[in-house]
């Protein structure tokens, strides 16, 4: 399994992260540690050049650290890091910000992320909440590759449109424990699916109210097979190689 989403890098995980990464590979699982400024993206990148199966992405997301002003000549020397797999976690969060003028801040910064994607030739990691409409509009206009639009929460009509975009579905705990997203889960097609954790943050069921971390990713597999009325291995079959292609994820050999 590939977890394609998570914060390991985080505090949170200050004090046994090592036990945390043991646990994942306990359960057969990789995993893709997302940056969401530039401290958090040099931490990811960190990670991943000590393990072989954790690959980094490197970001600056929409509304985590206000205070941070746009490196791209740093994000782009970054980004040319072998073991750094995409750009993210970026994009538009709309239920946070509600201002106006903000909401420009967070389009501009985004824009100019894209194009960092675009000129290096890297998938995005897409955080959008409660702004598809604009973010489908901005992935037409303004981008031509392809990635994941991460812990979704849109309709099964904005799936269809990332989709059509050649984008992909992220998938975690939520769909655990929050029965409007089964259409989707259902109708969207496997292949378009990645599967993630986002931990610390969305444990699945049944560890809500905890701590999330890797090793948990199999409870988003359930479901999914549960909701599909497949088995966990053609999920993770299915899952993983759509995550390998989309990131190019290639285990190191010492």
């Amino acid at each position: 399994m590939i977890d394609t989403h998570c914060h390991i890098q985080d505090r949170q995980y200050d004090v046994d992260r090592e036990e945390v990464i043991k646990r994942a590979r306990g359960n057969n699982v990789s995993m893709i540690c997302v940056g969401t400024d530039l401290e958090m993206s040099r931490k990811a990148i960190e990670l991943a050049d000590k393990h072989d199966y954790i690959w980094a992405s490197i970001g600056l997301h929409p509304n985590d650290n206000l205070d941070e002003e746009y490196d791209g000549t740093e994000y782009e020397r970054l980004a040319n890091n072998p073991r750094v797999v995409a750009i993210g976690e970026i994009g538009l969060d709309y239920y946070r910000t509600t201002d106006i003028q903000k909401k420009k801040f967070q389009r501009e910064r985004f824009l100019k992320q894209l194009n960092l994607a675009e000129q290096i030739g890297k998938p995005v990691i897409i955080h959008c909440r409660d702004a598809h409409s604009d973010m489908i509009a901005i992935l037409k206009e303004h981008f031509s590759t392809s990635g994941v639009i991460h812990s979704f929460t849109g309709t099964l009509e904005d799936a269809k449109k990332y989709i059509d975009l050649g984008f992909f579905i992220g998938l975690n705990g939520i769909i655990t424990f929050a029965r409007q997203y089964d259409e989707t889960v259902q109708r969207v097609p496997l292949a378009r699916i990645l599967v993630e954790t986002d931990s610390p943050y969305l444990a699945p069921k049944p560890y809500r109210g905890k701590r999330n971390e890797p090793a948990y990713i199999l409870e988003v597999v359930k479901q999914i097979g549960i909701l599909r009325n497949i088995s966990d291995k053609d999920v993770i079959a299915v899952t993983t190689k759509t995550a390998q292609t989309l990131f190019g994820l290639e285990l190191r050999h010492s």
